[in-house]
């Protein structure tokens, strides 16, 4: 009996295995699992970005279970599958604009609104945008592949994800993890630049403490930046009309339960469903190629741009402000939308060099542009290349 189950096994043990994810395995397969691993590790040991990294993380491992076609339609690229209709959400580009709801209701727009010329610091620093975008044209990617690889530097993962969505669907997968592993990654990347462009005095700057902002002020914001980007550019009306619809239900003061569910139970969800999704998509045959190596060090690049164009600008805008009313150099850092850890870097290297400057409140007012600039050069981008 014995000698007959070793047969059956040997005779039966192959097609087994040929339905098993064992014997589908490749190395490319097992590499990204390694980086799926890697993300988890990096969000639960140092804490990077925890809410995007271990969805994403735990996406790929989804993602790179290699199994044999066997018609049971599990992946995230069979459609009718289970996977697949949750990834339409990122496909069809709904995902972002609820963030961007989400991201409005907990949005307080005071710093800026109190301090309006740091719009100026968030709009250079969507510098590193154009910058990659033409660079990206020179290493030979299409003109709409270049424009969504090019908007990672914009440090916004939605933004990112919309816009590959509409102009390069095929890419969407090593845009989007490459948009949310530099955002997690702001407290290694922005401080070396930020103390490379900078001196010590210029790093004490000290500046006025930003004035009181009434609730008028805003109730209109929201309506009047609506008004005012989307007519200048309307293609990026999914993400500013939610971004501002989401601040008016804060700050109307009548609106309180909607704001609090979009800031909280609605966010949460979709941030759940979009970093599987898009972390199940990574799958090794579509996402291990020479373009997504490329992609990775563009996004480097422009992240790189955009930190040292914010922090530039401050140095040049200096150059025309009276003592007393200059800015610090070091929250140009924060004109990438990665709110709020940008800000935050703000603050912390600002206190290495005087412990009693506090810079979080006043970075805090190109960090929120920064949000706005990249959804205006997302619709930019749409509107030339769409």
């Amino acid at each position: 009996m014995q000698e007959s189950f070793l047969t059956f096994l040997g005779d039966n043990l192959q097609t087994f295995l040929t339905y098993t994810g064992v014997y589908n395995a490749t190395p490319g397969h097992l590499v990204m699992i390694l980086i799926g691993l890697l993300f988890i590790f990096l969000a639960i040991k140092y804490e990077f970005e925890p809410m995007l990294l271990i969805p994403i993380g735990f996406g790929i491992l989804i993602g790179n279970i290699p199994f044999k076609d066997a018609g049971l339609q599990v992946g995230i690229y069979e459609e009718g599958s289970v996977l697949n209709i949750l990834y339409q959400g990122v496909t069809s580009g709904w995902y972002p604009p609820l963030i961007f709801l989400g991201i409005g209701a907990m949005t307080d727009f005071s710093a800026l609104i109190s301090n309006p010329k740091l719009m100026l610091i968030g709009a250079a620093a969507q510098f590193g945008i154009f910058g990659a975008y033409i660079i990206a044209l020179q290493m030979g990617f299409e003109p709409n592949q270049a424009g969504a690889i090019g908007i990672i530097g914009g440090a916004d993962g939605p933004t990112a994800i919309f816009l590959s969505s509409k102009l390069a669907p095929n890419l969407m997968g090593a845009i989007a993890v490459s948009a949310y592993s530099y955002m997690a990654l702001v407290p290694i990347i922005q401080p070396p630049f930020m103390r490379l462009l900078t001196t010590q005095k210029e790093r004490l700057i000290r500046m006025k403490p930003p004035r009181v902002v009434s609730s008028t002020e805003k109730i209109v914001f929201p309506i009047v930046g609506l008004l005012l980007t989307c007519f200048l550019v309307p293609s990026g009306l999914p993400l500013l009309g939610m971004l501002f619809f989401g601040n008016l239900l804060k700050e109307s003061g009548v609106t309180r339960r909607l704001a609090e569910t979009a800031r909280g139970p609605l966010i949460d969800t979709i941030t759940i469903l979009l970093g599987i999704t898009v972390g199940a998509s990574t799958q090794a045959t579509q996402f291990l190629t020479v373009n997504s190596v490329k992609i990775f060090g563009l996004g480097a690049l422009s992240f790189v741009i955009a930190t040292c164009a914010g922090v530039l600008f401050v140095k040049f805008f200096n150059l025309f402000l009276k003592q007393g009313n200059k800015i610090n150099p070091l929250i140009g850092n924060a004109g990438v939308s990665a709110v709020p850890d940008s800000a935050r870097i703000s603050h912390i290297v600002g206190q290495e060099y005087d412990p009693t400057n506090y810079l979080l409140m006043h970075a805090m007012g190109p960090n929120v542009a920064g949000v706005i600039g990249s959804a205006v050069a997302a619709g930019i981008l749409l509107g030339f290349l769409g």
